[in-house]
C-alpha cells in the first residue's frame, strides 16, 4: 500500500509540475489554481501516508520538513531571490513530500539527511545554475559572430560588474526586451548636459522595468544609445525544480553527491 501511495505521489506531482513547467517556459506565470489543486491533494495523500507508519518518528520530520521548506520559501520570496511560482511550489512538495519517498531502487539513494523538500531545492538550484553555461556560450558566439566588443559603450564600468554581467546575461534588441516581459534589462541610460551615460545594474527588479525601457528607448531613438543592450533572462526556475524532483527521487543529493566525490 505505501508503494502505491508513493507512485501515486510521484505521479501526481510531476502532472503539477510539469504544467507548471510548461506555462513557466510560456509565460514565467503559473495560475494559482495548479497550487490550490495540488497542495490540498499532496497534503491528504501524506497524511494518509503517516497513518500507515504509526511512527512518531515520521510525523516530527515530517512537521520539522514542512516548516523550514515554508521558511525558507517565503523568505526567499521576500528577498526577490524566488518568484510567488517558486515558492509555492517548494511549499506544495513539502506538504506532498516531507520526508524522502521509499522504492525498492531508492533504498540506498546518496543523501544527507531526511527532508526531501530541503534536497529538491539544493538540486534545482544547482541545476539553475548551470545555466550560466549557455549564457556564456551564447555571448561568445555572439562576439564570435559580430566581431563586436562586448561592452561597447561600457568600456570604464568595473571590471567586477562586467564579469557579473557577463555571466547571469547577454545583448538583446530592445523590441525583443519590450516583447518578453521576462527579460530584465542589465543597463540604465542616464543623461547630464546633454551627455548620455550608459551604466551597468546588477541587480535588476520588474519595478523598474519600465522605467528603463522608457529610457534606453528615448535614447535608442534619438540615436544615442545602441539598440542591443544587455538583458537577463528570468529564468523558468520550476523547470529545474520539476528535474531536481525527479533526480531527487532516482538518485538523490546531487550537492551532497558531489561533496563525498571530492572528499573520497
Amino acid at each position: 500500500m505505501q508503494f502505491i501511495i508513493n507512485i501515486f505521489r510521484v505521479a501526481v506531482s510531476l502532472i503539477f509540475l510539469s504544467y507548471a513547467s510548461w506555462s513557466d517556459i510560456k509565460t514565467r506565470e503559473v495560475d494559482n489554481k495548479v497550487w490550490l489543486l495540488y497542495a490540498p491533494l499532496g497534503l491528504m495523500l501524506t497524511l494518509f501516508e503517516g497513518l500507515l507508519y504509526e511512527d512518531y518518528d515520521y510525523w516530527l520530520f515530517a512537521g520539522i520538513s514542512i516548516a523550514l521548506t515554508f521558511t525558507l520559501a517565503v523568505s526567499l520570496f521576500y528577498l526577490g531571490a524566488f518568484g510567488g511560482a517558486d515558492a509555492k511550489a517548494f511549499m506544495c512538495l513539502a506538504l506532498a513530500f516531507p520526508i524522502y519517498p521509499k522504492f525498492s531502487w531508492n533504498s540506498h539513494i546518496t543523501r544527507l539527511h531526511y527532508l526531501f523538500p530541503i534536497t529538491i531545492f539544493t538540486n534545482s538550484i544547482l541545476l539553475a545554475a548551470l545555466s550560466v553555461i549557455y549564457i556564456l556560450l551564447h555571448n561568445f558566439l555572439w562576439k564570435l559572430k559580430t566581431g563586436r566588443k562586448l561592452f561597447e559603450g561600457l568600456e570604464n564600468e568595473p571590471l567586477w560588474r562586467k564579469a557579473l554581467t557577463v555571466l547571469c546575461g547577454y545583448r538583446v534588441s530592445l523590441e525583443k526586451l519590450k516583447e518578453k516581459n521576462f527579460y530584465f534589462p542589465l543597463e540604465d541610460i542616464k543623461e547630464e548636459d546633454g551627455v548620455v551615460k550608459r551604466f551597468l545594474v546588477i541587480f535588476p527588479s520588474d519595478e523598474n522595468r519600465k522605467d528603463i525601457l522608457d529610457r534606453v528607448g528615448l535614447a535608442v531613438k534619438n540615436g544615442k544609445a545602441s539598440p542591443q543592450i544587455w538583458a537577463s533572462p528570468g529564468l523558468p526556475m520550476i523547470v529545474f525544480i520539476t528535474a531536481g524532483f525527479f533526480i531527487a527521487v532516482l538518485f538523490g543529493d546531487i550537492v551532497w553527491f558531489l561533496v563525498s566525490l571530492i572528499m573520497g
